[in-house]
């Protein structure tokens, strides 16, 4: 904990220790579906933030989906996918600047090699083009961007190596792009 003596002052965070009552309990998880629960109940709050890589949450965040509000869920890779779609959006850890893994500032040289290949991307790209009713050829690529993180919470342009979406899609030979109405990024297959 004294890791963390640092960061709670800079951040002006309070820290709740809670004690398990037996060895291999998970008391810490339960105290905080408590407070997550009153917290929801209040109803002071629009949405929830849940950093965490454990399945066990998955119930949290539908149910308090299921109350009407948001939840935006970090962790790592290795989220199952259960916990990941429950959540409105979800973003890895390995896809945020600053720190790696072992929480320490990251060395700026490092290069980030891509964790999906772009090819996953044409195909969730495509399915929202697709699944967008629409008689243009040209589909704003704000939209499609929104299809697909409904579908795909965990989407994320930077797991394909690319900061922003319509990096993404300049970089996939089969899309053209140009700018439309309001500079809106205007995208349309080519193939």
């Amino acid at each position: 904990m004294n890791g963390w003596n640092k960061v709670q002052a800079e951040f002006g965070l309070v820290p709740h220790h809670q004690p398990a009552n037996t060895v291999g309990k998970n008391a810490s998880d339960i105290a905080l579906v408590i407070d997550a629960m009153d917290l929801m109940h209040s109803g002071r709050f629009d949405a929830f933030v849940l950093v965490s890589s454990d399945s066990d949450f998955t119930r949290l965040a539908s149910r308090i989906r299921e109350q009407g509000l948001e939840v935006f869920g970090i962790g790592a890779q290795k989220t199952p996918d259960a916990f990941r779609k429950a959540c409105k959006r979800f973003i890895f850890l390995e896809n945020l600047e600053g720190a790696d893994d072992n929480g320490k500032p990251a060395n700026k040289a490092e290069v980030v090699v891509p964790a999906n290949d772009p090819k996953e991307a044409r195909d969730l790209i495509l399915k929202a083009m697709d699944s967008i009713d629409q008689e243009d050829e040209w589909y704003a690529l704000g939209p499609l961007g929104q299809f697909i993180t409904a579908a795909n919470p965990d989407f994320d342009a930077r797991s394909y190596g690319k900061k922003k979406l319509s990096d993404l899609v300049a970089d996939l030979k089969i899309f053209e792009t140009k700018r439309g109405p309001g500079n809106q990024m205007l995208v349309r297959r080519i193939d």
